[in-house]
């Protein structure tokens, strides 16, 4: 699947590799075979596992629970080597850029396409799902895309 198609998966069902709000915490690491940095906060109430470009937000309970989670595409602008590592571990071909215009092309295509509810923010455009509770971030600034991204890349995907 391409990283593209695997995006738009995610805002349609609200799962990334079959994980999402409510998934625990073995059944993260069973869907996910990369190296991670757990970070736990102060109180041990929450946590945020850390792949690279791709986060889930964890809390505590009888057991971690996923309460969020992001692909955090800007990161790829200026450190594909991420990239190509994930790649070889789970096959997916995330691009060092990806425009809106691109992914909206591939949801639009879909049987059944998300709603898809528009909010300006000043420096970014936001689509949001309110049926899986996942945004889209897009760049609104007016610079071209060089090593940076540029006006219309999608800066990043978020669950929660």
């Amino acid at each position: 699947m391409s990283a593209t198609e695997l995006i738009a998966s995610f805002i349609t069902s609200g799962r990334l590799y079959g994980v999402g709000i409510g998934s625990n915490l073995m059944e993260l690491q069973q869907a996910i075979n990369f190296d991670f940095v757990d970070v736990v906060d102060e109180d041990g109430d929450s946590m945020r596992r850390d792949y690279g470009f791709i986060e889930f937000y964890l809390n505590s309970g009888q057991s971690w629970s996923v309460s969020g989670g992001s692909i955090e595409l800007h990161r790829l602008a200026t450190r594909n080597d991420m990239a190509d590592r994930w790649r070889a571990a789970m096959r997916d071909d995330f691009p060092q850029y990806l425009a809106w215009d691109e992914l909206y092309g591939v949801l639009s295509k879909l049987p059944t396409p998300p709603a898809l509810q528009y909010i300006d923010q000043g420096d970014f455009q936001e689509y949001r799902s309110s049926a899986t509770k996942v945004s889209v971030l897009v760049n609104n600034d007016h610079e071209v895309r060089d090593e940076w991204l540029g006006h219309g890349d999608v800066w990043s995907v978020s669950l929660g």
